[in-house]
């Protein structure tokens, strides 16, 4: 193997474990950021998002604003 060739599988082996890297470490953070979403949940915290088409107060909030 010449020196251009250990060079470049060299540098797609780094790129792809710093990938991989930071793939795992993604899924792992989603799995705790949808843990704690589930314990807020469940401890009656609501998301704005989450107001529903009937809250009124929310949209007149907005509207003056």
């Amino acid at each position: 193997m010449s020196a251009h060739a250990l060079y470049v599988t060299a540098a797609y082996a780094i790129t792809a474990i710093v990938l991989a890297g930071l793939i795992g470490w993604i899924l792992i953070d989603q799995r705790g950021r949808k843990r704690d979403l589930a314990e807020l949940e469940a401890a009656g915290v609501r998301r704005r998002s989450d107001n529903g088409a009937g809250d009124k107060s929310a949209r007149e909030k907005g509207a003056k604003s």
